[in-house]
């Protein structure tokens, strides 16, 4: 515990977290901000279906960039004293990345109307928005490649002050184009709020010149590729699928139920993903890290139990107040008409708890690049919460059925993380492993 709390105070808090904290709670208040005008100005009709495209623009954007974000930023940080390293990775990725992006561009502008009948059925005439997400999304790929350069060479600094400002930049626009054309204005921000804050990168690569000569057609190197496939592959799976499921599942209850109740599913997402934002940041900045430079089931064993005594009983006090709060919630960030919202709160408090405490362990699967644990266990979720959520939502009747359904979901997948790692967190630890 003493060593958790060590590196928050030493490292985390004062090297970077006072800017990574003000980009959380910049992305917080342009999500609290932006769910308010949508409440105000759309209603849960509109929030359903903009849940829909957020999750299909999120997926897509993953496939046309190949996950490759988080194992291009390990290799850029490894290589950056070498430059012919350097070169074939940067050439590599640029140049399948672009390939790829320009393949999925191409898929959604002539597929346009084949998706819109998917995410917002064949009555909403939305075909222009999907052609106006595949033309942006060559710069979203840019913006992610330039990103990870920065990510890798440690610009901290810049990387959180060009989200922040991103953020304020996208927020401005989405609140423009809701006030002026509701639903429209709001599904247009979705699809090129990501895009836009290339225009913001752009600024912060200038100074990064000198990387333009090292991206060369010839340095493209297949071996290369081949290291980055596991990265890419764990990062596509999730990325893709689960915001896949979501649609599915929004699109079961619209069917089933009705739009409005899929409007506050989506509502309840929000507020969740809201509040495990802190929480989920600090995992990134400290655990998967940690977990790399672990090298013993002893000192494995000592940290996740350090993060369960340190940071879980104040997530379980924040809960509870949320809990307690919920009616004061749904009020200043949506409206009166989304007060059965408040019905919802139980089961996915109880359901992102559990998520909490099996996410910490199962970073040990990216940590230590167990592929086929990793793809097992994610498959394993996905299926689960599609079934139950199917299962309950037809049970109940309502949304509702979808929140306990994650929170089922959450307490088996625990149960096989507990399962597999059982015997390094509650086995006889022998001399080799301590």
């Amino acid at each position: 515990m003493k060593k958790l709390i060590d590196y928050i105070n030493n490292n985390v808090l004062i090297k970077v977290t006072s800017l990574q904290t003000a980009s959380v709670l910049t992305r917080l208040i342009a999500g609290l901000l932006t769910s308010k005008a949508i409440a105000v100005f759309i209603g849960p009709v509109g929030l359903a279906l903009i849940g829909n495209l957020q999750n299909f623009v999120s997926s897509f954007q993953t496939i046309a960039i190949l996950g490759f974000y988080n194992g291009f930023v390990k290799y850029v940080s490894d290589f950056k004293d070498n430059v012919l390293d350097l070169s074939k990775a940067v050439s590599t990725v640029f140049y399948v990345g672009f390939i790829s992006t320009i393949i999925v561009s191409f898929f959604c502008y002539f597929n346009a109307d084949l998706i819109n009948d998917l995410i917002f059925s064949s009555f909403n005439n939305y075909e222009y928005v999907i052609e106006i997400f595949a033309i942006v999304l060559p710069f979203y790929a840019l913006n992610m490649f330039s990103f990870s350069i920065m990510n890798g060479f440690s610009k901290y600094k810049i990387l959180i002050i060009i989200n922040i400002i991103g953020q304020i930049l996208s927020v401005s626009v989405a609140l423009l184009l809701i006030y002026q054309n509701a639903i429209e204005g709001a599904l247009i921000s979705v699809v090129i709020a990501e895009s836009l804050i290339f225009l913001i990168t752009l600024v912060g690569i200038i100074n990064r010149r000198s990387l333009v000569p090292l991206i060369k057609v010839n340095n493209v190197s297949l071996s290369f590729l081949k290291k980055m496939s596991s990265y890419s592959l764990m990062a596509l799976f999730t990325a893709v699928l689960l915001p896949i499921i979501a649609i599915a599942i929004r699109m079961h209850i619209i069917e089933s139920v009705s739009y409005k109740d899929a409007g506050f599913w989506e509502a309840i997402t929000r507020v969740s993903k809201y509040y495990l934002m802190l929480v989920s940041s600090l995992m990134a900045l400290y655990i998967l890290p940690r977990f790399s430079e672990i090298e013993t089931v002893k000192e494995f064993r000592k940290e996740v139990f350090s993060f369960y005594k340190t940071i879980i009983p104040v997530l379980l006090i924040g809960l509870l107040l949320i809990y307690l709060s919920r009616s004061l919630i749904v009020s200043f960030i949506f409206t009166d008409e989304f007060k059965p919202v408040e019905d919802l709160f139980l089961w996915q408090l109880l359901g992102d708890f559990i998520k909490v405490l099996s996410t910490v362990i199962a970073y040990q699967f990216l940590a230590k690049k167990m592929f086929w644990h990793y793809i097992l266990t994610e498959a394993f979720l996905i299926i689960i919460l599609y079934t139950t959520s199917i299962y309950f939502i037809d049970l109940f009747d309502s949304a509702k059925g979808a929140v306990i359904a994650h929170f089922v979901s959450y307490v088996m997948y625990y149960g096989i993380i507990l399962l597999i790692f059982g015997s390094s967190l509650f086995g006889v630890v022998s001399e080799k492993d301590s």
